[in-house]
């Protein structure tokens, strides 16, 4: 299997030869705008302990508890932006596939995103997602792992421009949010693995959307 990195670098390659200039440097700058907020060192790290959730699973509709989950075993905890993001779906596939060594080795596995109940339920049909996503509206987890940001008002432009409707698909209505409303809230690409103690055991967050960590580094730390 390639590794998850060279399949992104493969989106961004074809983004490249696709998406004007003008565009590509929207989001250029945009990156470089959210790294500059110093974001990536409020990110929880290893050692500390993670916050318990109760969550909406897309699928079953049923809560799912942080607490029940890791009466099981380590859990991986995915933060993705949504299914409107190429980036996110291509490692929810990734993990997809991995999902048989993750369950060897004693773990579980959930995505989770602020997008919609309906938006996330989709995801799973469309990719076979065989683990549970999880619904964080107003990305309210997020912010406790210390993931979450604002999108910028450049970034709000630059997705505009790709027709990609955030507010709708985190929140379900077509609405021009304004920057600060709770709809515009996204999450870092994050991989977090929590121990049945509750300390997190492996933690990885960028700024810059396009960079993951590999799956094996994050099965290592079970």
């Amino acid at each position: 299997m390639a590794a998850l990195q060279d399949k992104l670098d493969e989106i961004t390659q074809n983004t490249r030869k696709l998406v004007q200039p003008e565009r590509l440097a929207i989001s250029e700058q945009a990156i470089a705008e959210l790294f500059s907020t110093g974001i990536e060192d409020r990110v929880l790290p290893v050692g500390s302990q993670a916050p318990s959730f109760a969550l909406t699973d897309a699928v079953s509709s049923k809560i799912v508890r942080s607490s029940d989950l890791l009466a099981l075993g380590p859990v991986i905890v995915n933060f993705f932006r949504g299914r409107w993001d190429p980036y996110c779906i291509t490692e929810l596939e990734v993990w997809r596939d991995l999902y048989p060594q993750v369950r060897e080795r004693g773990a579980l596995l959930v995505g989770i995103s602020p997008q919609t109940l309906r938006q996330s339920d989709f995801t799973v049909q469309q990719h076979d997602i065989p683990y549970p996503l999880l619904q964080d509206a107003n990305s309210v987890l997020a912010e406790q792992f210390g993931i979450a940001y604002a999108v910028s008002m450049t970034l709000q432009r630059y997705y505009r421009s790709i027709l990609v409707n955030i507010p709708f698909i985190n929140s379900g209505k077509n609405i021009m949010a304004a920057p600060d409303d709770s709809v515009w809230k996204l999450p870092l690409p994050a991989t977090f693995v929590i121990g049945q103690d509750g300390t997190i055991r492996f933690a990885q967050a960028h700024a810059d959307f396009r960079v993951r960590p590999e799956p094996e580094e994050v099965l290592a730390a079970i």
